[in-house]
């Protein structure tokens, strides 16, 4: 499989994404799922001068994501996945079992999340989510950047 990581990050590309995880992955594309990021060129533009030219950015609506993945697994090239939100990996996974591992990157404060570490905040609702997926037998850890230590979801949904 050359998609090496799966990540939810609310912040989507950015600098952490980009070189944190890229440069020692090896990353040669980015997958950045959102259907109103897919919807608007002008948005897409701004995530795409965030990312060096050797690496491809991809925009995909979650249909479009989910009917792609078998596609992205057969590229040669090591590349990410990243969505803002549980709910659409959640989605992409229904159909795909190919997915074994979720990176929860960054899920930052709002009306009706607590914070279960210092870079995750979730409703009840999107633990149990969480608590779903990993039900499912995929693999669900918190992990902000690849030095620190990966989070088992028991420890913090």
């Amino acid at each position: 499989m050359s998609i090496k990581l799966f990540r939810i990050d609310d912040r989507l590309i950015h600098g952490q994404v980009v070189v944190g995880w890229g440069q020692p992955l090896h990353v040669r594309f980015i997958v950045l799922v959102d259907d109103v990021v897919r919807a608007s060129p002008s948005e897409q533009e701004l995530y795409r001068m965030g990312v060096p030219a050797h690496i491809d950015v991809i925009f995909a609506s979650v249909a479009e994501a989910a009917a792609r993945l078998p596609e992205w697994d057969a590229d040669p090239r090591p590349g990410i996945v990243v969505s803002g939100d549980i709910a659409t990996l959640a989605a992409l996974t229904e159909n795909c079992h190919r997915v074994a591992r979720i990176n929860v990157g960054g899920i930052h404060a709002k009306p009706g999340r607590s914070e279960r570490l210092r870079f995750v905040f979730l409703s009840d609702a999107e633990a149990a989510e969480l608590r779903r997926l990993a039900a499912r037998g995929i693999e669900v850890t918190a992990q902000d950047v690849p030095t620190a230590r990966p989070v088992p979801l028991a420890e913090f949904a």
